[in-house]
């Protein structure tokens, strides 16, 4: 019984990035003036390998969701679930979208990233929001 507790604790810590995400959009513009932060949003679509690899491959870190958390509201929306404003792009996910609480658009790129190229896009939106 306690190698399975085991398993389910370490699968689960494995896919931790999708539990605090929001699926929401205005929730998200909400909650971001509120704790005056920006928006993270991550466009992506049920049966994509890309959006896949970019979940495991990055989103899996705890360092970068810890970034992410610490300075943005994480948005998730699934082209094939969730409601997307129309002028964001929903072909070619993973779409990666930063925003400030007043729904600007700070920085906008399309692709699966490894961590060191995520990292790269964080410095780069500091950039920007720095400059405003």
């Amino acid at each position: 019984m306690k190698h399975i507790l085991l398993i389910f604790l370490l699968i689960s810590s494995l896919y931790s990035y999708e539990l605090d995400w929001l699926n929401d959009y205005n929730k998200a513009l909400t909650l971001a003036k509120k704790e005056n932060k920006s928006v993270y949003l991550f466009i992506g679509a049920d049966d994509c390998r890309f959006c896949e690899r970019f979940k495991d491959l990055t989103l899996s870190k705890k360092d970068i969701m810890e970034t992410l958390r610490k300075d943005y509201i994480p948005l998730y929306l699934s082209r094939d679930q969730h409601e997307i404003p129309a002028h964001f792009k929903i072909k070619g996910v993973p779409r990666h979208y930063f925003l400030t609480a007043s729904a600007k658009i700070i920085h906008e790129d399309a692709g699966s990233r490894e961590p060191a190229g995520f990292y790269d896009i964080l410095d780069e939106v500091d950039l920007k929001l720095d400059d405003d």
